[in-house]
């Protein structure tokens, strides 16, 4: 059974038309389709190789799909980074925290979309940053090097280049995993708000008991998209037992990551 959001008449942030992903052999991604309005927050669910980091990469263009399109705000992938209107958050597994950078320069890489090639500094990018680090509640740790920060305070790093690059649609992989009760919060408002402020944000999520709290709507994935409505919708036990075989909101452990019988979602 499939259900869908309400159709509007508002041009989509984001539209994944047929997307097809393939790593040699191995189909991550089989025509998955999905639309995304502006002023929406919605949750991307499904278990570890269903599929979710497969759609990010192919939203940002770092992998080539094998069929099917990405269109973000009418532009291919590329050019929407380019001109620095998608922004990207991603897991902390995938950063380099030796990488000799201070909090204030990873945020700051989130202006770069806007500036020349030789990318100075203006004084509207140091407000900017200034203000995203405010946000995230960083200010005074804008000079320590990024490793250095514990695991909420990284998440919140990134959250503020998505902030200080403006971008209109925005893409979390697994934003509070790990993460503690003050940043999962902190978080949680500011997506709220920079929705409210128009942008369209997709963020993959295990903490299910959060979804409808966070979410308008929300997309269960198992290489394709199986079901796409709101979060109480996708939440029914007989809609989620499509992508993980059984009822991980009752049998799961509080960050919902390995159920009782040993699935790991």
């Amino acid at each position: 059974m499939t259900t869908t959001v309400p159709k509007t008449s508002i041009e989509p942030a984001l539209r994944i038309s047929g997307l097809t992903v393939r790593y040699r052999e191995v189909l991550a991604l089989d025509s998955a389709d999905l639309t995304l309005a502006p002023g929406r927050i919605c949750g991307l669910v499904g278990m570890n190789g269903s599929g979710k980091s497969s759609m990010f990469k192919a939203i940002m263009g770092v992998v080539k799909p094998s069929a099917g399109e990405v269109v973000i705000r009418g532009l291919e992938p590329a050019a929407a980074r380019k001109r620095a209107i998608v922004s990207y958050v991603p897991q902390s597994e995938s950063v380099d925290w030796t990488f000799p950078v201070s909090v204030r320069e990873v945020v700051m890489m989130g202006r770069y979309g806007t500036q020349n090639w030789l990318r100075r500094t203006r004084p509207e990018d140091r407000a900017a940053v200034d203000a995203a680090l405010a946000e995230v509640e960083l200010s005074d740790l804008a000079d320590r090097q990024i490793g250095r920060l514990s695991g909420g305070q990284r998440k919140r790093a990134f959250v503020a280049r998505a902030i200080a690059q403006q971008a209109s649609v925005l893409l979390l992989d697994e934003p509070f995993a790990g993460v503690d009760k003050r940043t999962e919060a902190t978080i949680t408002r500011l997506l709220q708000r920079l929705a409210a402020d128009g942008a369209a944000v997709l963020i993959s999520t295990h903490d299910l008991h959060g979804l409808p709290e966070l979410c308008d709507e929300a997309v269960l994935i198992q290489r394709r998209v199986l079901m796409h409505g709101t979060p109480d919708e996708v939440l029914r036990p007989e809609n989620l037992a499509l992508a993980f075989g059984a009822d991980p909101l009752t049998n799961r452990n509080r960050y919902g990551r390995t159920a009782e019988n040993g699935t790991q979602l």
